[in-house]
């Protein structure tokens, strides 16, 4: 039997129980692990713990949470529930929808508002249906939020980051270097980026220049990408070729942050006018052509977000998929105030990816959704 048949359990009736990372790997983890915590530790950063089940979810388009019921307990004996919860009768009642969450984002910003000013969180996080090379439907995620931290220093701080963990981990685990760990981390606005790679300007363009150029590129998309029923919009085929044309030739040679996107691209990002054009202030990470981290200038307007949730949920209700619930806490707690801020979550898993030159999420976690 191959490698690969005894890892799958492919061509064997006998349970699959051991990783599918090489344990070397499982170790490097660790050691990523420890640099991370460092990192934050040193900057005065407070390790925190949310929870990984909310009534709370990110509303994206495109990212699918996935729901857990927790049942009432009223079919227990009651002297069962009265010894297992302090408030018996609201036992007895609960029955609600939970969220396995898709970032610890909601209930960080919550601490943020509360008076937390520097946070950092390694967290699992969970979005149904991505599995894939680099996709597991559970991931682990690095997220902080420093109050205080405005546009540029946000994303210096995750330059800041890339830097020193990339050089303390192969520092302490004794791995070759990577070619892209030996640069500090270049920043470019994203329009720039996308216009060399396609000669199409993304903060003015017509979707008919993107289907253009995609069509001369033979860029595969999916029939509705060419139905004139306007479910398609125009970041769909920004989307389609900034993955399919530039996001493949970004990070090889340094860490790639680019930054000032579309303004229709802002999801809980702030605004800005740039060269008299609104631009998106947010900020993606890119190594050896994957995306690893993602950050904002944070929305501090909770009137703008609901709008943003609206304009989302239709969007979704559109596509067919779930409703999601459109009021939470973290609207109450941007009602109340959160601080001007910065925050960035960074894929744990795509990162050793990355460190150890592996193209495999499979590589760097222990068991993946198929033997989980």
């Amino acid at each position: 039997m191959t490698r690969n048949a005894e890892m799958t359990g492919t061509g064997s009736s006998e349970i699959q129980f051991r990783p599918t990372a090489p344990l070397a790997n499982l170790r490097s983890r660790a050691s990523l692990y420890r640099e991370l915590r460092s990192f934050f530790d040193e900057l005065g950063f407070v390790e925190v713990a949310t929870p990984a089940l909310s009534r709370d979810v990110v509303v994206d388009r495109f990212v699918e949470s996935i729901p857990v019921v927790v049942p009432r307990c009223w079919l227990e004996r009651d002297d069962l529930v009265s010894r297992r919860f302090d408030d018996a009768e609201t036992a007895r009642r609960m029955s609600e929808t939970f969220y396995l969450q898709t970032s610890p984002e909601f209930a960080m910003k919550r601490l943020v508002a509360s008076g937390m000013d520097a946070i950092y969180q390694l967290a699992p996080a969970f979005r149904r249906g991505d599995r894939g090379t680099t996709h597991n439907v559970e991931f682990t995620m690095l997220e902080w939020y420093r109050a205080g931290d405005d546009y540029s220093a946000g994303r210096r701080l995750l330059a800041d980051l890339i830097e020193s963990v990339a050089s303390a981990f192969y520092a302490r685990t004794g791995i070759a270097p990577q070619t892209w760990s030996r640069r500090r981390a270049v920043e470019r606005p994203f329009g720039d980026v996308f216009l060399e790679s396609t000669g199409i300007d993304p903060h003015r363009c017509k979707i008919d220049d993107l289907r253009r150029f995609a069509d001369r590129r033979r860029i595969v998309y999916p029939d509705s990408y060419a139905d004139s029923d306007g479910s398609t919009t125009r970041d769909d085929w920004i989307d389609l070729v900034f993955s399919e044309a530039v996001q493949p030739t970004l990070g090889f040679d340094a860490p790639t942050i680019l930054y000032d996107y579309p303004a229709s691209q802002s999801q809980l990002a702030r605004v800005g006018v740039v060269d008299g054009r609104e631009v998106a202030r947010r900020f993606e990470l890119f190594v050896c052509g994957l995306e690893l981290a993602n950050g904002y200038d944070e929305l501090l307007d909770s009137r703008v977000l609901r709008d943003r949730i609206g304009v989302v949920s239709e969007e979704r209700r559109r596509d067919g998929s779930p409703e999601l619930p459109r009021e939470s806490r973290l609207l109450a707690a941007m009602d109340a105030g959160l601080p001007p801020c910065s925050g960035c979550a960074l894929g744990v898993d795509r990162f050793l990816c990355v460190l150890i030159g592996s193209e495999r999420v499979d590589d760097v976690v222990a068991f993946p959704i198929e033997i989980a």
